[in-house]
């Protein structure tokens, strides 16, 4: 244990410079002399050579007896080479409130407990590390990037309120293929560049709550790349609760996680998840939920967040500030779905093609007119979203809505046909609603049938046969051209040229609107 700080008390965690700065940019003291991240320069009193930190870690005497071996360095200026690659350290490491000179190299190092916190270091390369224990990186400051590529955690990674640079390539942490047998905990990151978790396995929950995380620019424009990602249980895009860090001491806020204050959410304050570039979580697996609350998702123009054939049970997307970009939900699989109306955007597609959920559960009041809009936000027409949509409100019992939505299905159909086709589509449309409005059919008939009763009524037919008594009434004579194959005894007369085509008029009239209404009544009758 060696403890170099000009103070005396307990360590007090400050927090970083901003994402891409080894120093706070207003060149002041910051939190005093002890501050790693403050302009002040550090005397050759507070200096340690990173080879005899290495030898130590590498070669360092045994434990006494009754003791346990460690190494805790607070307060140092670690200069030249930090080298570990490939070695084995076993014993626990812990470094507050240090400055390094060079980037640390842990590539294939194998490690038990290894906190790293509230230090200031170039870089780190950890490619394929290994420890048995936690891996915390918190409150640092990391200008030139981290790499953990493949790395295999024993228990948590912890990264909270760290601040991370680029790296050649425009990535801040690279980690593409790292396993982590419990939590990877990185709220209120703060990150200028890409972070890239592709093939990773996390068994137990991701959090980036309260996280800010920029694209590096055009020459990598995403801000998280966690494709084909694996979450044991769950992943939080959300907003991290103020009174949860304000005056903590730890790197795990007062809270865990956990909200610290009874009072309901919208009464307390939160620091929103804020993303600017674009965001692809495609192909991942969460085991418990993905929450994506209180976040904002700055999109340029092309850049989606790419939701494409996740799987988990519950998906909740109730932002408050839709996306600037488009939405894509291809393939998805979702048990239930959360959402608000407010959380989608309306100026940007919606990508539904071949999402399925078992299940609807509004946050907040969702009108059918808005959900409709919802499925209707893709480029293309895409039968399959209206389907499963009224699939899962006539498992809720809502069979009118459901085919309230069918109705739209076959509206925005009607668009992508050719002109006979949407021809034939307006008249389906104005006569029965596609099948799903039947009572027009009986107002177009009554009307047919009310029309034909008023001119037969002023010009009266002769008689087929004279000599035969027939009784006239114009209305039953107009409700047997209306009607077909309805025979209502008014078959003996003998209209006029006009009258002729009139009876014609109602008679096509009457054959349309019945087939059209037979077809309704079947649409009525079929489930599923």
């Amino acid at each position: 244990m060696y403890d170099l700080r000009s103070g005396t008390g307990p360590a007090e965690f400050v927090l970083p410079a901003p994402a891409g700065r080894a120093v706070r940019p207003d060149g002041g003291e910051g939190h005093g002399p002890d501050d790693p991240f403050a302009a002040g320069g550090w005397g050759p009193e507070r200096t340690v050579r990173a080879e005899v930190i290495a030898r130590l870690l590498l070669h360092g005497p045994a434990a006494a007896p009754g003791r346990v071996t460690a190494l805790k360095l607070t307060g140092a200026l670690v200069t030249g080479e930090f080298t570990l690659a490939g070695g084995r350290i076993d014993c626990y490491v812990e470094f507050q409130l240090c400055r390094f000179e060079r980037k640390l190299l842990l590539s294939e190092a194998t490690a038990g407990t290894l906190r790293i916190v509230s230090c200031a270091l170039p870089r780190l390369e950890a490619s394929r590390l290994v420890s048995e224990g936690d891996v915390h990186l918190a409150r640092c400051g990391i200008p030139g990037g981290v790499r953990l590529t493949d790395a295999r955690i024993g228990t948590d990674l912890l990264l909270n309120q760290s601040a991370v640079g680029p790296d050649a390539y425009g990535r801040a942490v690279s980690a593409d293929g790292i396993s982590i047998n419990q939590d990877c905990e990185a709220e209120r990151l703060d990150l200028i560049g890409e972070l890239s978790l592709r093939s990773a396995r996390i068994g137990g929950r991701l959090s980036l709550r309260g996280g800010s995380l920029r694209a590096a620019g055009p020459d990598n424009p995403t801000a998280v790349n966690a494709a084909r990602i694996t979450v044991g249980h769950t992943l939080y895009l959300s907003g991290s609760e103020d009174a949860n860090w304000t005056g903590s001491r730890t790197v795990y806020g007062s809270g865990y996680g956990g909200s610290t204050v009874a009072a309901p959410y919208r009464d307390t304050t939160h620091t929103p998840f804020r993303a600017w570039g674009r965001i692809r979580l495609s192909d991942g697996r969460f085991d418990n939920a993905v929450l994506i609350t209180n976040a904002e998702f700055h999109l340029g123009e092309g850049e989606e967040l790419a939701l494409s054939r996740i799987q988990t049970p519950e998906l909740r997307f109730t932002c408050d500030t839709p996306p600037t970009g488009a939405v894509s939900l291809n393939r998805a699989r979702i048990g239930n779905l959360v959402d608000s109306p407010g959380a989608w955007p309306t100026a940007h597609h919606v990508s539904l093609t071949g999402f399925t959920y078992e299940s609807l559960r509004p946050a907040e009041p969702f009108p059918l007119e808005r959900r409709i809009a919802w499925v209707d936000s893709g480029r293309e027409f895409r039968p399959e979203a209206y389907e499963q949509l009224a699939a899962a409100l006539r498992r809720d019992g809502a069979d009118e809505d459901a085919r309230a939505v069918l109705y739209a299905k076959q509206r925005r159909r009607r668009r992508t046909l050719p002109l006979p086709g949407r021809l034939w589509g307006h008249l389906q449309d104005a006569a029965v609603g596609y099948g799903y409005r039947p009572g027009r059919a009986a107002a177009w008939l009554v009307l047919a049938w009310v029309l034909g009763t008023a001119y037969f009524a002023g010009h009266r037919p002769a008689p087929v046969k004279p000599d035969e008594s027939v009784v006239w009434n114009p209305a039953l004579y107009a409700a047997g051209k209306v009607l077909p194959l309805i025979d209502l005894g008014q078959n003996g007369w003998n209209p006029d040229r006009t009258g002729q085509w009139v009876a014609t008029a109602l008679v096509l009239t009457g054959w349309t609107l019945a087939t059209t209404a037979v077809a309704g009544v079947t649409r009525l009758l079929q489930r599923g």
